[in-house]
């Protein structure tokens, strides 16, 4: 079994991922959703975070530049930015949504400097703005964002355009197509659920 078909399967496992044919998750970004896919579970199985890490690991010896340092997004990210940070033996830092209301008003706590390279560690992508954000407040400080790299992304086409807008590179661990025919492999939906889930993933696309 692949890493992606794996961690896919560990999401399933843990019981991450929910489905409601009746669009009626709501995001963050307003949009309504069939499917949440809450990774925050993942931390309480070490098991899984550690494969996890590993995972991150190998997406990051496959780039083209290494890292001087891992920026975790807060703040699902944060954890698994310390995780793969300690695995690498590099610094860690994480950049908040917004600076910080009292003692120094820091968005970015911990230590990176200008020229330094970094890598992005977010939990999940949806419309991609949150991780963004993260990449553009740390570019603000001259720090050189080699990638953003998350464990699961909807594959919704906003975030791939965002994405390429802001001249970003986004990789993932596992995605929605692989979890959503491993739900129907394993009989967790129905023919028609999926197909519900691939139709309004792609309802996205007619936007564009």
């Amino acid at each position: 079994m692949s890493i992606s078909k794996q961690l896919a399967n560990d999401l399933y496992q843990m019981k991450a991922v929910q489905i409601k044919p009746d669009r009626s998750f709501t995001w963050t970004s307003g949009i309504k959703s069939p499917i949440y896919c809450d990774n925050r579970l993942t931390l309480s199985y070490p098991e899984i975070r550690n494969r996890i890490a590993d995972a991150f690991v190998a997406e990051i010896k496959q780039l083209e530049e290494q890292p001087d340092c891992i920026a975790g997004c807060a703040t699902a990210g944060i954890p698994h930015a310390a995780w793969l940070a300690d695995k690498l033996n590099l610094p860690m830092v994480y950049v908040r949504s917004k600076p910080k209301g009292h003692g120094k008003g820091n968005q970015i706590e911990g230590k990176v400097t200008k020229g330094q390279k970094v890598v992005v560690i977010e939990d999940l992508i949806s419309t991609g703005g949150s991780a963004i954000e993260t990449a553009e407040v740390l570019r603000k400080e001259g720090v050189e964002v080699l990638a953003v790299i998350a464990i699961f992304t909807y594959g919704l086409p906003q975030a791939t355009r965002s994405f390429e807008e802001h001249n970003l590179k986004l990789r993932t661990l596992t995605n929605f197509d692989i979890l959503n025919t491993l739900l129907l492999d394993k009989e967790t939906i129905t023919k028609e659920e999926y197909q519900s889930l691939i139709d309004w993933r792609d309802s996205f696309n007619k936007d564009e």
